[in-house]
């Protein structure tokens, strides 16, 4: 099986999350996408707009006739612990879920990429699952190097026939090794910071970036008003 973790605050999920994965999902045979709203994002402390039972509900909704893309409630609150989720302590707890001969990976979009060096434990998450980072048309990831964390070094490999994706060799000083595949030129200029600000503005026009269900479920439950 090949698994790739997919997490975010889905606040809402739109159409650029579904292209992400999608495409992602197409470009290295995955056999299944894990949506995986987080509770508590650390780099995001004031949190999410919507609960996060709202936020699970939308992109079950929004992942729906989708066979190989899965909800996942590996990141809900935990009531008795308000401390945030961290990406490292979920993957080994996602790992424990699995098979052991499952081949696991991390999909990222470019900006969150760009912060993983300031993640917790970021040294290990490399090693934990491969990498798989999401860009958009013209964006400049030509010094990936820069935005791994510190140790981490990265080496193109040859990828023969591949015009998907580019493939990153990644080593640390211990000799642990990884991958990182870069997915350029997508198209999905989507902002759910903008998302919400239409909704809250006028809350019954059509918005073509969210899937209809989606759409439906925010206006019937008021969200972002």
């Amino acid at each position: 099986m090949r698994t790739a973790f997919f997490g975010g605050s889905f606040d809402p999920p739109h159409l650029g999350h579904i292209a992400v994965a999608r495409a992602a999902q197409q470009a290295l045979q995955l056999d299944q996408v894990l949506f995986a709203p987080v509770g508590l994002q650390p780099l995001k402390p004031a949190g999410s707009t919507a609960p996060f039972a709202d936020r699970v509900a939308m992109t079950e909704l929004a992942i729906a006739n989708q066979p190989q893309f899965e909800i996942c409630s590996i990141d809900a609150p935990d009531p008795a612990n308000l401390a945030p989720n961290y990406t490292a302590d979920t993957l080994i707890r996602l790992r424990a879920t699995l098979p052991a001969a499952t081949q696991i990976f991390l999909l990222l979009g470019a900006d969150s990429f760009r912060t993983l060096p300031r993640w917790h434990r970021s040294t290990e998450i490399p090693y934990l699952a491969n990498l798989i980072v999401a860009a958009r048309p013209n964006e400049d990831l030509s010094n990936l190097a820069a935005h791994l964390p510190h140790g981490v070094s990265l080496t193109q490999l040859a990828t023969p026939g591949a015009r998907q994706h580019v493939r990153y060799l990644l080593r640390n000083p211990a000799g642990a090794q990884s991958y990182l595949y870069l997915l350029p030129n997508l198209n999905f200029e989507i902002s759910a910071t903008q998302l919400r600000r239409q909704i809250q503005g006028h809350p019954t026009r059509q918005a073509p970036l969210l899937a209809p269900p989606v759409l439906n479920y925010i206006r019937e439950h008021s969200l972002y008003q």
